[in-house]
């Protein structure tokens, strides 16, 4: 019997979460979306609002891209978290994914690699040794992070941004698509351009 896991998130991140599962030989059960005009995605059911009684004896993924509210949804779950991995993906066995993670196809992740609870790794990023990534980051397509890189709890690294060895970056930044970051960039940061700048400090809960 297949394995079978709940979604929390009925977007557009959540379809490509749902082929991550499918490539693994898992199944959806249900998808969980406050959108009431939502009753399928991808020919899923989507069962409403969340309901800690559903399925109880199910894991489950919060399926949304947007990192502050992966963290809020964090506070109501009750169900236990998976971690979903694509099989074109590589992982080397040498690192470590804390749950609620999506590892998407094409994503090479490094040996001595930590990764936090309810990070994405997103389509073809690049992930070198010894980086270590907080909670609820975002790595979004074609990023590079070079070796011994530290990125925050909640941090979005844009497409195609490259953060240069030994870096460090704080939590809740936003680094910008095709941005080069070649020095450590503080708690709550905008940072663009080549070399990478910041421009603004965010306001963050």
């Amino acid at each position: 019997m297949k394995k079978q896991v709940l979604l929390y998130g009925a977007g557009g991140h959540s379809k490509v979460v749902i082929d991550c599962l499918l490539e693994s030989g898992v199944e959806i059960e249900g998808i969980f979306d406050d959108d009431e005009d939502l009753v399928s995605l991808n020919g899923y059911s989507v069962i409403g609002s969340y309901n800690e009684k559903e399925s109880q004896d199910l894991e489950i993924i919060i399926s949304i891209g947007d990192n502050q509210t992966r963290k809020k949804i964090t506070q109501v779950v009750r169900h236990k978290y998976t971690t979903t991995i694509h099989p074109l993906a590589i992982v080397s066995k040498f690192a470590r994914i804390d749950v609620g993670c999506m590892v998407i196809h094409g994503a090479v992740i490094q040996t001595g690699v930590t990764i936090g609870k309810h990070t994405i790794v997103n389509t073809a990023s690049s992930i070198d040794h010894d980086c270590k990534l907080g909670s609820y980051v975002h790595i979004s397509p074609k990023a590079c992070l070079c070796a011994s890189v530290h990125v925050g709890d909640g941090t979005h690294i844009g497409a195609s941004a490259t953060i240069l060895p030994g870096v460090k970056i704080g939590k809740w930044c936003v680094i910008g698509a095709g941005a080069v970051v070649n020095k450590d960039i503080p708690d709550f940061s905008v940072v663009i351009g080549i070399p990478g700048r910041i421009v603004r400090t965010l306001e963050i809960e």
